[in-house]
């Protein structure tokens, strides 16, 4: 029997994030007749909020590097990239009719900065292809051999042929991805690792003064040191802000694996701030004991250093008097500041999640558990810097899974 006189195959997505709806259109452009449900009343909802600062969609950096972000997951993730790497990512985004450009940091984002449009599109695009979307059907598992869905007209039960779920991790629950799939795929022997924050912020014991004083408050310059799982140091320069109960922002979020780890392991973990990253500990030394006169030693090292505000604030903070009157340990600190973190903010609160499916339970993107049932997202066990990682990831793994389901529906059915 050819393919062409079988009817087409039936395949359900589950999960209308990008891994679900590249996953639709990958399905429907090799010939699938694909049906789309999301809990939600429409779908792309963490995508709309996650580009309202600016869509940030890839990265331009080099490939090898771009893969080193993935971390210890990134053999896992790569087979996906190779197929639809930054470049093919930026090309699909042409072909909606959007532009981008390269920002000063290598992030790549659509010329007008917003992901609605992009959205729109390629819901247009889609809904052409024939995919048919299903909002407020929320998944609750299988029954005898069907998919059941809470909708609002009352339980409603599905048969498809294949099913690619692709409904996101723990962050953000009120857009969707609420992590209450976990129990459904444990209660099917599939092998879950715990979801926990990732790409978040993290508490520290500040005192009531200088929170009061210093929450919301930027460090633009500056660079941290920490220690990874490993012991092994790691160091990276940028920015964050101070909380009223502890640090986030970009610069924390690129370290929150290691940091979240070492909290796990050890009970909380230590930070160590440079505040002076443009200077060597030479030159703060030398500024620190160069003679002030009759002005105090905070405005010394405005004029000198450049440091006022919260990074004075974090010197008195962390620093007991005696060592801030002491020139050669109060030098030593603007280079090297510990600040000590307890926990990390919620899983609700954060960017993104790691944990989830375990790489060794599927084959591909299909779970070895399930034949039949493909997996894509921030569902499987890894995680990624903010930066655009996260997104392409998620676009490869979708397009992978569409793939991957047809080739199997086709095998089984040569």
């Amino acid at each position: 029997m050819t393919h062409s006189s079988l009817p087409p195959f039936h395949i359900a997505v589950i999960g209308g994030g990008p891994a679900g709806l590249m996953a639709a259109q990958e399905a429907s452009s090799q010939g699938a007749r694909v049906e789309l449900f999301d809990a939600m009343p429409s779908v792309g909802r963490k995508f709309l909020l996650a580009g309202r600062g600016g869509m940030n969609i890839t990265h331009a950096e080099d490939y090898c590097s771009f893969i080193s972000r993935y971390g210890r997951p990134a053999r896992w993730i790569k087979p996906a990239l190779d197929q639809f790497g930054p470049q093919k990512v930026r090309d699909w985004v042409h072909g909606l009719g959007v532009d981008t450009f390269v920002g000063s940091s290598n992030r790549v984002f659509p010329t007008d900065m917003k992901a609605a449009p992009l959205l729109r599109a390629w819901l247009h695009r889609l809904r052409e292809a024939g995919v048919q979307f299903h909002m407020r059907h929320r998944w609750t598992g299988w029954r005898d051999g069907q998919l059941v869905f809470a909708t609002p007209d009352g339980e409603r039960l599905r048969a498809f042929d294949a099913v690619i779920l692709a409904l996101g991790g723990g962050s953000w629950a009120r857009l969707g991805s609420d992590g209450a799939w976990v129990p459904l795929l444990q209660e099917q022997g599939v092998a879950v690792t715990p979801l926990v924050p990732a790409n978040c912020g993290f508490d520290v014991d500040w005192s009531e003064h200088f929170s009061s004083r210093h929450a919301g408050e930027p460090l633009t310059t500056v660079a941290i040191s920490a220690r990874n799982i490993h012991d092994c140091m790691i160091k990276r320069q940028g920015q964050f802000v101070i909380t009223a109960g502890g640090v986030e922002g970009s610069l924390i979020y690129a370290l929150s694996a290691a940091l979240r780890e070492q909290i796990a392991a050890e009970g909380s973990t230590t930070i160590w701030l440079d505040l002076a990253p443009d200077h060597t500990h030479e030159r703060v030394f030398e500024e620190v004991t160069r003679p002030r006169g009759s002005r105090s030693m905070s405005s010394h090292l405005n004029s000198r250093l450049g440091i006022k505000g919260v990074k004075s604030g974090l010197l008195r903070e962390c620093l007991s008097a005696a060592d801030f009157a002491d020139e050669a340990k109060l030098a030593d600190a603007i280079k090297l500041l510990p600040v000590t973190l307890v926990r990390p903010r919620p899983i609700d609160e954060a960017i993104s999640s790691a944990g989830g499916v375990e790489f060794d339970g599927i084959d591909g993107s299909m779970l070895r558990a399930m034949p039949g049932v493909f997996l894509a997202g921030e569902m499987l066990d890894w995680e990624a810097p903010t930066g655009g990682y996260l997104l392409t990831a998620c676009l490869a793994q979708g397009k992978a899974a569409g793939e991957q389901a047809v080739s199997w529906l086709e095998a089984r059915s040569a």
